[in-house]
């Protein structure tokens, strides 16, 4: 079962107008979030990205939607597909109403909501090899709008073909300035001693869930030096450690880029924290 607007529909039964701006014009945001037995993980931050993002898309957003309403949405949804007791994704996209060309007729909206099973309840990090390389053929900009969810992803497309093409796990993205700035599917970090850094928001880097809540624990981690600078692709094969953060997988080591291995032992001390974290209840 989906929701469409606020009704549950078969997934094989909903459809989507030609019209629809999403799919016409990229005119629309998503917003991924993982949820553990019927407990939304880090929901507060999920609902203002989601409200900021629409706000400087200049989406109308409706009075109803508070966060008390999409959280029963979401678990409506979960507790009718049956997955109260497991952990699942849940999507949403919200796009302004159809109607118009580049220039919308409305900027009300309309929203759906999706769900799909995960496979595990906590993060883990597996052993196995985790390369990456530098994707070069498009840059993204320094700009407010790169720090979106839209649904205008096509670099990170691009680059996930490159990347199965030349047998990576990953690609690191860079900015027009040449700086390195996220991974393909989640923000960076950096570890060099006892520093650990990762890229600024201004840079264009995603404002993702997961990197604001580990900044958050670093703060309170004093035997660590937290900083949000630029990253240049010469300082990446200084490192000793290199890890990407989503909220779906929570954080992955990177094992070697180009001729440099990594060790992942801070990672993987950050991770046990993000996991205590999330059982006292996210």
């Amino acid at each position: 079962m989906v929701n469409i607007n606020g009704n549950l529909i078969v997934d094989n039964e909903a459809t989507l107008s030609i019209a629809n701006r999403g799919y016409a014009y990229g005119d629309a945001l998503f917003e991924t979030i993982r949820v553990n037995s019927g407990t939304i993980l880090f929901w507060e931050d999920h609902y203002f990205r989601l409200m900021a993002s629409m706000r400087i898309l200049r989406m109308e957003i409706p009075m109803n939607f508070t966060p008390e309403f999409l959280q029963q949405e979401i678990l409506e949804l979960i507790q009718e597909n049956g997955f109260m007791n497991s952990s699942v994704r849940v999507k949403i996209i919200v796009n302004r109403k159809e109607g118009g060309l580049y220039t919308p007729n409305f900027n009300s909206i309309d929203y759906s909501i999706s769900v799909a099973p995960l496979n595990s309840s906590f993060y883990t990090i597996s052993s196995t090899s985790y390369e990456v390389t530098l994707f070069k053929d498009h840059y993204i900009a320094p700009d407010l709008l790169s720090t979106l969810k839209s649904n205008n992803k096509l670099v990170n497309i691009l680059g996930s073909i490159f990347t199965k093409e030349n047998g990576f796990e990953n690609c690191l993205l860079l900015n027009t300035n040449k700086m390195v700035l996220e991974a393909l599917n989640g923000n960076l970090f950096l570890i060099k001693g006892n520093k650990i850094k990762t890229p600024p928001v201004a840079d264009g880097c995603l404002k993702g869930i997961l990197r604001t809540q580990l900044l958050r624990i670093l703060e309170k981690l004093p035997e660590y030096e937290v900083e949000e600078a630029s990253i240049s692709p010469f300082e990446l094969q200084k490192a000793d450690e290199l890890f990407i953060t989503n909220v779906i997988t929570g954080i992955q080591p990177i094992t070697k880029f180009r001729k440099k291995e990594y060790t992942s032992e801070v990672t993987r001390r950050l991770l046990g924290v993000l996991n205590a974290r999330i059982r006292i209840g996210g």
